[in-house]
This record gives C-alpha cells, structure tokens and sequence, in this order.
C-alpha cells in the first residue's frame, strides 16, 4: 500500500506471465534510473487466476535479460482491495480495460484510475497485443511499446 508521497500503478493484462510483468518491470527499471522508484509502489498482475504464483513466460524473460532488465515477479490475480490501494491500473486491450470496470463498480471505495497502457503511446498504438501465441519478434514489440509508454506515463505522473 502506498504511503503519503508514494504513488502508485498496477500493470494488468490476462494472465500475468507475459506484457504485463514486462511493463511492470521496465517501468521499475526506468524509476530507478530517474531516482524516483523509492516514491512508487509497482506492481502486475492479472484479470484471470489461470497461472497464479507462475513466473513470467520464459520468452518474455529473455527479452527483458536482452534488455538488461531482471524480474522475479509471480503472477497474482487483481483483488478488490488493489482499486482502493492503488493510483493506477494500467491495462493491456479493450477486454482488460472491460473485466477490471467491471470489477471497479463492485468496490465500494475504489480510487483507481483505469485506462490502457496504450493511452500513453506516443505512436497513437492504443493496444499491447497478447504475444503468447506469437513469436521472439512479438515480445520485442510488447517491450518496445512498454517502454514507451511508461516514459511518457512516467514523465506526466513524476
């Protein structure tokens, strides 16, 4: 839970094993390399409970450590009590962004802003495409577009 001072954002997709620990872990580097990671609370997870406690996807994995970029984050379902502790929740695609209103509306005191991650795309790419099924090449561009629109996330809550 946040302190005062302390913000904070919840990255989510559908599973938590590919863009969302990659967004989670790209933003906590870019805090930490602007000074400022000691005033966020970061963290991922999930609008599913399918792969609860698993590691990220080895191929997301890799393409962090390509990037220099480590995680040891373990997907976790979003509760109710993440709208109340946290800023914001930053999702993936349109059915995210669906599941976690839905969600939202049943919490009584839920302060969370929702919105997709894409919303701060400087290249107007509104949508991380799941890249599960998809090759190496389609978790570079979840990294790609996660890294810019955590800067841009970055430098308008800072």
């Amino acid at each position: 839970m946040a302190t005062p001072g302390e913000r904070s954002v919840l990255f989510v997709c559908l599973g938590n094993i590919c863009r969302s620990p990659i967004a989670e872990a790209v933003f906590r580097k870019m805090a930490t390399d602007n000074g400022v990671v000691d005033k966020w609370v970061i963290d991922s997870g999930a609008t599913s409970d399918w792969n609860t406690g698993s590691t990220p996807d080895a191929r997301g994995l890799a393409c962090l450590r390509k990037h220099v970029i480590e995680t040891d984050h373990r997907a976790r379902q979003v509760t109710k009590d993440d709208f109340v502790t946290f800023d914001h929740i930053l999702c993936m695609d349109e059915s995210n962004l669906r599941d976690l209103n839905k969600k939202a509306s049943s919490v009584k005191n839920s302060k969370a802003k929702i919105e997709l991650l894409g919303s701060y795309d400087p290249e107007k790419q509104l949508i991380i495409q799941d890249p599960y099924y998809g090759s190496d090449k389609d978790f570079e561009t979840v990294y790609e577009q996660c890294m810019r629109c955590c800067k841009a996330f970055l430098e308008q809550h800072s």
